[in-house]
């Protein structure tokens, strides 16, 4: 089969692999939408996860399952389906505990275009597919599926980690994708005044769509001494950080109240150490925690998403500035992914 691969770091291209095998509790599925991630830039450009050699990149998905294991009950050939972009495996210890998404080790679940295969083939592995796999709902189509399998639920997880509450003042540094559904989480959470870092002009546009009520731009001198005028002084209650490198944990210490959280959702691809400001900390005594997910999965998770979708909460199709026809387009997607032009938010490849 054909499939658009990291070949080593710095370098994408379309490979040759044999088509992956179908164990007895799993899938094998073939795309019918494809989105690149940020994940995957820094995977490939930076060496994030260290080297890779022809690992097939992707790892959200829309797709039809083309097989299934003799065990599996709930899913048939034919099926349309959501794939969520961490795979757990669910017999694992680590799910017993509550954090399936770790499941054999740090960041277990993670499967796609991290330790196996991703989905940027002309078939695709999913284990588990009972527990990993969601039906995709008519009313749905595949392009805002793909929302669905990674940011969609890691922006709404920004929410639930820094547990915010009625009417609390919260920041999102980076509104890219995954932050926007940051912004949205916030909202639907009931944030009373959310301020959103960024300055492409589309993405401040869907900011304001899904919440912000205030746009600060790094261009416009530190962060910091922005929300701190915007709020007199007093700072914010919660931080999500959906963007931006290691430096950002500074900035977040720097406007939060004691007692708040500060929710990292997002892939640091670079750095060795994140600087904590000492005094901004309370001198470690300041009741401010930090805390850092990768999203939840599963199919009970993926289909309460949808639910928000079919009943109108959330709109994601409001991520998607670019769609290309044809798997044969994916590298055109993925270049764009990477260069990041002011207009993207987020492309789509539809495949027939």
């Amino acid at each position: 089969m054909k499939g658009f691969a990291m070949k080593k770091i710095g370098e994408v291209g379309w490979i040759e692999k044999e088509k992956p095998k179908c164990g007895p509790l799993d899938a094998l599925v073939r795309p019918l939408a494809l989105a690149p991630c940020t994940s995957d830039i820094h995977t490939v450009y930076e060496g994030a996860l260290g080297e890779r050699e022809d690992l097939i990149l992707g790892h959200e998905a829309v797709g039809e399952i083309v097989e299934v294991g003799e065990l599996v009950k709930d899913f048939k050939v034919g099926d349309k389906v959501l794939v969520p972009a961490i795979t757990p495996d669910w017999s694992s210890l680590e799910a017993q505990r509550g954090y399936a998404m770790h499941s054999g080790g740090m960041l277990g679940g993670w499967k796609f275009s991290n330790i196996k295969d991703g989905v940027f083939a002309e078939y695709f592995h999913v284990n588990d597919a009972d527990a990993n796999l969601a039906l995709l709902p008519e009313g749905i189509d595949p392009a805002v599926g793909t929302m669905l399998s990674d940011m969609v639920p890691t922006g709404l997880h920004g929410a639930e980690l820094a547990e915010i509450g009625f009417g609390e003042d919260v920041l999102v540094v980076g509104i890219g994708p995954v932050g926007l559904m940051a912004v949205a989480g916030s909202a639907l959470k009931g944030a009373a005044r959310i301020l959103a870092v960024g300055t492409r002009p589309n993405c401040v546009k869907v900011a304001k769509e899904y919440g912000a009520t205030d746009i600060i731009s790094y261009k416009d001198g530190p962060i910091e001494e922005q929300v701190m005028k915007l709020t007199n002084g007093k700072g914010v209650d919660k931080v999500i950080l959906a963007g931006g490198g290691i430096e950002t944990f500074k900035t977040a210490v720097k406007v939060i109240k004691p007692g708040g959280i500060v929710a990292n959702i997002n892939y640091l691809g670079s750095g060795d150490y994140i600087e904590i400001p000492r005094l901004d900390w309370g001198v470690g005594m300041g009741h401010i925690k930090i805390v850092g997910g990768l999203m939840p999965a599963g199919r009970m998770r993926i289909e309460r998403l949808a639910n928000l979708v079919l009943t109108n909460r959330l709109d994601p199709s409001k991520l998607i500035t670019h769609k290309f026809e044809g798997f044969e387009n994916l590298d055109k997607a993925f270049d764009l992914m990477y260069k990041k032009p002011k207009d993207l938010i987020k492309p789509v490849v539809l495949i027939k």
